[in-house]
């Protein structure tokens, strides 16, 4: 019977996936509990608690935004850990910015939900979005590179390339900010970068690698 295969020490896939999925949990929770809750005085009455309600609108599609934006993170994370076979130290390097800026989302959030329109509530905000996606990037790229991916080593790539369009889609928002108050609607529209700009990612990358590759018309002798 031949000995069960264990990975180096401090590179155990499962070790990582749950700690990754508890600070994910944790982060999102948080988004919550930093809404600001009703006092006695706006829960007096009917009226006084719907004001309150609706001056905290701004808290509410906070919550969602950022809410959304991790839930899409966080899938993509899942499905990029269950092609992995193994872990490399890079992989796990890279762990520790991208846990550290989920970690942080909340605090943002919180501060968008009070001044969403503020062009540096924006720039926080969206920073740290663009920030957690770039290391999204790297995370995939290592995989592709280092062999650490089962299967369709392409697609892994194609999937880094929608990665990157998203983290540029939120530099672009992140710019915008400060000439147009209302930015973060862009944010609504990641998907669509992600579907649009990763294609387009892959074009520039094939070109940048391969330049010769486009046939040269034969000259007459």
């Amino acid at each position: 019977m031949s000995e069960e295969v264990r990975p180096e020490p401090g590179l155990s896939p499962e070790r990582l996936v749950f700690f990754t999925d508890a600070i994910f949990a944790i982060a999102m929770t948080l988004l919550a509990v930093e809404l600001e809750r009703p006092g006695e005085k706006e829960r007096a009455s009917a009226g006084a608690l719907g004001h309150f309600l609706v001056d905290q609108r701004n808290s509410y599609l906070a919550f969602v935004l950022a809410f959304i934006l991790l839930w899409s993170v966080w899938r993509r994370h899942h499905q990029l850990t269950d092609q992995i076979r193994e872990l490399s130290p890079t992989f796990v390097f890279w762990h520790a910015p991208f846990l550290l800026l989920v970690a942080f989302l909340p605090f943002p959030t919180a501060v968008i939900g009070s001044s969403i329109t503020n062009p540096m509530a924006q720039t926080l905000f969206a920073g740290t979005m663009a920030g957690i996606v770039f290391c999204e990037v790297a995370l995939k790229e290592v995989s592709a590179d280092g062999g650490l991916v089962i299967g369709d080593v392409a697609r892994a790539r194609r999937h880094a390339d929608a990665s990157w369009a998203v983290g540029l889609w939120f530099v672009l928002s992140l710019g915008l900010a400060w000439v147009f108050g209302y930015a973060y609607v862009l944010w609504l529209f990641a998907p669509l970068a992600a579907s649009y700009g990763g294609p387009l990612v892959t074009r520039l990358r094939a070109r940048h690698t391969h330049p010769h590759d486009e046939e040269t018309p034969p000259t007459e002798s």
